[in-house]
């Protein structure tokens, strides 16, 4: 469900150190009964056994490839607009203490790159001609005590076109993106224990 972005805001998290030039876009949090403070890692795990974004329902399917197909087309996603070409990695703004932890796997069906992982947050990256944009995940206590997962979108939009661009996106984001999303993670903490024993057996 959608959270104030004062849900994230007011949280300690290390990503304020690294993005005070971004812009909060979208604050969300998926359930995850039952789970404890130690739980992000399964959680994360969870995840990518869940898969990216062609696991989805077909509307978010049809959604991304239109994207990409628009992006093709109009040179949005090529390699000189992309982190690293048009804007640094924000790994490049990490401490000494953050730069030496685990950076999370990456993998070509990942469109956003990893910046961190830590034990109780996350961070990936990504960058075209339109925006900079960062998904960060984090792991807090919940009202009902158990802990759950949350979401925050954060963006530096690439000028005018790119704050166009977020306010065209954001109807499909809220009414289609995320709820399935929410549909996907919450399965996956669901599922988790199913997940990983398949996992474990599909690599003995």
């Amino acid at each position: 469900m959608s959270l104030p972005k004062t849900m994230h805001t007011s949280q300690p998290w290390r990503i304020h150190e690294l993005t005070s030039d971004f812009s909060v876009e979208d604050v969300w949090a998926f359930r995850t009964p039952g789970a404890g403070p130690d739980d992000f890692p399964t959680m994360l795990a969870a995840m990518r056994a869940a898969g990216g974004p062609m696991k989805q329902a077909w509307p978010v399917r049809f959604l991304f490839a239109v994207r990409w197909k628009l992006g093709t087309f109009l040179g949005w996603d090529r390699p000189s607009a992309g982190v690293g070409e048009r804007v640094a990695s924000l790994r490049d703004r990490l401490p000494d203490d953050v730069r030496g932890a685990p950076r999370g796997p990456d993998n070509e069906s990942m469109p956003l790159k990893a910046v961190y992982e830590l034990d109780l947050e996350s961070a990936r990256e990504l960058a075209n001609k339109t925006v900079h944009t960062v998904m960060h995940l984090g792991w807090v206590q919940g009202a009902n005590g158990d802990h759950e997962l949350r979401m925050a979108v954060l963006v530096k939009p690439n000028g005018w076109f790119g704050r166009l661009y977020m306010a065209a996106i954001a109807p499909f984001r809220h009414l289609i993106v995320y709820p399935a999303l929410t549909r996907q993670w919450e399965r996956a903490w669901r599922d988790r224990d199913q997940a990983q024993a398949e996992h474990g057996e599909g690599t003995s």
